[in-house]
């Protein structure tokens, strides 16, 4: 009886973390600039999904499923775009407030590509940017800078605690960049809760630690060879196809876990399956942007911050199924781990997997 109601709460923890999910599963408030300085005059590229526009300016640019940019839907509600951008970001000479020149608002696949040029006074001091892009609806939104002069490039980030910067001085070292890109990755793990359905499903049944290295370890390999093909343009899939399968490989390790318990051979679906996962990790990456003097740095410290979220994932969930097992003293090796539990929370994620397949293709 003990059994059955440690079992019954831990599948009914993992039901009502299903429920509370939300569908878009790689939203970081993450934007980008890329600013080039001639003389007083500022150039700026700002990247931003489409969809933390619809949040920031109450418009509707985005397909509901794909998350991709409606061109027509973007060409109607670009003055409103361009107003946020105004009223959001801003270059400054000294205490003056340069002048914008009218700025233009694209679709880029899920993005925005917004550019706009300020003209700054002569007779005005440092030159300063500033940023507060979603800081209105997600507090802990980030912006990152790649800051284009003469003398070369460097990159910086700006939060709601430091949203401003100056155009000018030293840039960021490629331990800072290291820093900056291993938060990013621990972050989007632990965002991306459709990663952490599919890590949950494929160990279910692991009752012993060496099926779940293997998993681990061919997950890593997998999404870490298509994260970087598709990171440094190698290999592009655009994310109208790739979030969609990511929603079916959690379909698919979910309902196979009612008619298989195999679990020392899952590292090789687990390997199929992270290569498709590592083309979502790399549509994350692509907001942020890798800066161009430290791309291969960059892009292995996302990579090593995926990893070390992927750990912690599995760390917290494993030892919480062996304790499940043990509790009224159960002989495991004897008994095996119950079924039912397993089937709960493996429908539980059934669902949610369908619920997402469902939002990214065809639902409004």
């Amino acid at each position: 009886m003990t059994v059955s109601r440690a079992w019954l709460a831990l599948a009914s923890v993992g039901v009502a973390t299903v429920a509370t999910w939300e569908a878009q599963a790689h939203y970081a408030g993450v934007s980008t600039s890329r600013i080039v300085i001639h003389g007083r005059t500022v150039e700026v590229e700002i990247n931003a999904l489409g969809r933390d526009y619809e949040k920031a300016a109450g418009i509707r640019i985005t397909d509901a499923g794909s998350g991709e940019v409606n061109r027509l839907a973007l060409a109607v509600m670009a003055p409103s775009v361009l107003t946020y951008i105004g009223d959001h970001v801003a270059v400054f000479a000294g205490r003056q407030q340069c002048a914008p020149r009218p700025g233009t608002a694209l679709p880029a696949d899920t993005h925005v590509r917004v550019t706009v040029a300020w003209t700054c006074p002569l007779d005005g001091g440092e030159l300063r940017y500033r940023a507060t892009l979603f800081h209105d609806v997600d507090p802990s939104a980030r912006h990152l800078a790649v800051i284009a002069t003469e003398s070369g490039e460097r990159e910086l980030a700006l939060d709601s605690r430091a949203p401003e910067v100056a155009l000018s001085g030293a840039g960021s070292s490629v331990l800072q960049v290291i820093g900056r890109f291993v938060q990013a990755g621990i972050e989007h793990i632990f965002l991306g809760y459709d990663h952490i359905a599919f890590l949950t499903a494929i160990v279910l049944w692991a009752d012993h630690l060496w099926p779940v290295i293997k998993i681990v370890t061919a997950f890593t390999i997998a999404h870490s060879i298509t994260l970087s093909l598709a990171a440094l343009q190698v290999v592009v899939i655009p994310s109208a196809i790739v979030e969609p399968a990511i929603a079916a490989t959690i379909m698919f390790v979910a309902a196979e876990n009612f008619f298989s318990r195999n679990v020392d051979g899952r590292w090789r679906v687990t390997f199929v399956f992270g290569l498709i996962h590592g083309f979502g990790f790399a549509s994350a990456l692509q907001e942020i942007g890798l800066p161009a003097n430290a791309a291969v740095p960059a892009l292995a410290a996302f990579n090593i911050g995926v990893e070390i979220g992927q750990v912690v994932i599995v760390a917290l969930i494993f030892p919480l199924l062996l304790w499940s097992d043990r509790i009224g003293h159960r002989a495991a090796a004897r008994e095996g781990r119950r079924p039912a539990a397993v089937y709960f929370c493996s429908a539980a994620i059934l669902s949610a997997g369908l619920y997402w397949l469902m939002v990214r293709t065809v639902l409004p």
